[in-house]
């Protein structure tokens, strides 16, 4: 009995420590959450991680198109070593390749589909070490892709060396992507009001938030400071997140503080003449929901026609009987029709639809009224957003009326994820950029030109829109340009400081992935790990006190319109003094 007893109490006591674990698991990796143990692993360098966390139940079968609901528990330690699939999607560029992580598939998969419907887990780092002021920040990472492509398996995204380097604790999160993230159709919908949204997406993001506010101090993360940051897409969401009606109604916040990095959450009504608006208006995804089902009655040969189609639907079928149909289809044979049948209509794309509950029908609006969580906002932007969108050129004869690339998807991968940046330039502005935009910087109509004009109407306008809206009502908003562009002739004048080209410097992260051999050589190597920890330390701060501080002692750093901008030569950072918008 006493040989049991002090078995038990090493036990208990090696739990509470977090220094063993059952088994062999590594000192220090096993953490208790709501649903049972999880054990991570050591980085060797001074950071722990755990991966594939499940904080919601695989949304598939009769779960498809639902709201997320807590995960089952399980009794056995569960290992969270390993990042868990990609949510299903078509592969792009920035897709999880055939095997999740970066390498030569991601080129090989474009429009195939990839990753798994069960998917709805979360990644966490930590430093090893005690926190130095007790619990952590935490800082809550969403990705971008459009809403319809993007894995936290990227190596650009890994939050080791920021959690490390800032003493916070860094969460990534999938998400479920295009139709199975955003979808509004009539069939699906039971009059509850957030099952009735079609913004599964956007609570699969909320469960992760109740998971941190419920779990991260087992990893040492503190609940009451909890930073929500998201790029592109991800920046979209949590802007949607930050004016939600839901969210707002809460008692208490899920979140404290928000940095969005290249998006913003207009809809047209807000934005000036010719601008791009992130927020569609409903009509919009219910036509676009109608057709997911109607072209897929057609594609499996269940309905002769669209006539047939729209009959079976309106008049036979019952909403029941159509919402089990849809939920019978794989994944990939819904994917076909969206890549097949929709997007030659141009109903491919998937953003936060404004329902009224879970997404304000006009978010602008809503933080001018002052409906919205208030607390400190950091946005970002890069300099040159749309030169990684020069095809979108060919939008309006204004921006040039043709596609600003002469590659392919499959042609861009194949030369960018073998190019030696060190070596001399192996291709040239010519092969990439249609001679109507060449000379790059001649005034007006070069590509230099072009592009800046893509970026008025679109992130400068919608990131104005929010931020003057929100400075309307509060002092803590902040924001930066990133201008670095060191990159290795010829790709500073293709790319320059394109869209994503900041988050290696905010993630620390400089080894593979998809732009890295044309970014990043051994010359501008100084400048850019002193920018990078520059960048770094403003997001830390951010987090932990809720206002980003000075970059460097000389560079104060004023509230919005005032901006800070990040730049680097080959040798030191160059951060220059804020100036109005």
């Amino acid at each position: 009995m006493h040989r049991a007893f002090c078995g038990l109490a090493a036990i208990v006591l090696a739990l509470l420590q977090g220094c063993a674990s059952p088994g062999s698991a590594p000192a220090g990796t096993v953490r208790e959450t709501s649903f049972g143990t999880v054990v991570g692993k050591a980085d060797g360098a001074g950071t722990l991680s755990w991966k594939g966390v499940p904080f919601a139940r695989p949304p598939v079968g009769a779960l498809r198109w639902k709201p997320p609901a807590d995960p089952e528990r399980w009794t056995a330690p569960r290992q969270a070593v390993d990042f868990a699939p990609a949510c299903v999607q078509t592969g792009r560029l920035y897709g999880p390749g055939r095997h999740n992580h970066y390498d030569q598939t991601i080129g090989t998969t474009l429009g195939q589909t990839l990753g798994a419907e069960d998917c709805l887990y979360l990644n966490i780092w930590a430093p090893a070490a005690r926190g130095r002021d007790g619990p952590r920040p935490v800082i809550v990472w969403v990705h971008g892709g459009s809403n319809i492509t993007g894995y936290t398996a990227d190596p650009v995204y890994d939050g080791a060396a920021l959690a490390r380097q800032q003493d916070a604790v860094v969460v990534s999160v999938n998400y479920r992507l295009g139709i199975f993230g955003f979808l509004d159709l009539a069939p699906l919908k039971d009059g509850r009001p957030e099952n009735d949204a079609g913004n599964f997406a956007l609570l699969d993001i909320v469960k992760a938030l109740e998971f941190v506010q419920r779990d991260i101090a087992a990893f040492g993360g503190d609940p009451s400071r909890v930073t929500l940051m998201g790029q592109s897409a991800g920046a979209v969401n949590v802007y949607a997140l930050l004016t939600s009606p839901m969210l707002v109604a809460r008692p208490a916040p899920l979140f404290h503080r928000l940095v969005a990095l290249s998006g913003g959450i207009s809809t047209a009504a807000t934005l000036p003449p010719g601008a791009i608006a992130a927020i569609q208006p409903r009509a919009l995804w219910a036509e676009r929901g109608e057709a997911l089902l109607l072209q897929s009655l057609l594609a499996d040969g269940t309905a002769a026609d669209e006539a047939a189609a729209r009959a079976q639907v309106d008049a036979g079928r019952g909403t029941e009987r159509m919402a089990a149909y849809l939920r019978s289809r794989t994944a990939d044979a819904l994917l076909s029709v969206v890549r097949t049948r929709l997007t030659p209509k141009g109903m491919a794309a998937s953003n936060p639809i404004p329902d009224g509950w879970v997404v304000a029908q006009d978010p602008i609006r809503a933080i001018r009224e002052g409906r919205y969580l208030r607390v400190p906002v950091l946005a970002g932007k890069t300099r040159d957003e749309t030169r990684l969108f020069p095809q979108l050129l060919a939008l309006n004869p204004a921006l040039g009326g043709a596609s600003g690339r002469l590659l392919d998807d499959a042609a861009v991968f194949a030369l960018v994820s073998r190019y030696d940046p060190e070596a001399a330039p192996a291709t040239t502005i010519g092969q990439w950029i249609p001679p109507a935009y060449l000379p790059v910087d001649r005034p007006a109509t070069g590509f230099a030109a072009r592009t800046a004009a893509l970026d008025r109407i679109w992130f400068d306008a919608m990131r104005n829109d929010v931020l003057d809206a929100l400075r309307s009502r509060q002092r803590e908003v902040w924001a930066y340009d990133f201008a670095w562009d060191r990159l290795p002739a010829p790709f500073d004048a293709i790319y320059g400081a394109a869209h994503t080209f900041d988050l290696p410097f905010l993630f620390g992260n400089f080894g593979p992935s998809l732009y890295a051999n044309v970014m990043f050589t051994e010359r501008n190597r100084p400048g850019r790990l002193a920018l990078s920890a520059q960048m770094m330390q403003s997001l830390g701060r951010f987090a932990r006190d809720g206002s980003p501080g000075r970059p460097d002692p000389a560079t104060p750093w004023e509230p919005w319109p005032a901006r800070i901008v990040f730049d680097a030569d080959d040798a030191q950072p160059r951060t220059s003094a804020p100036r109005a918008e």
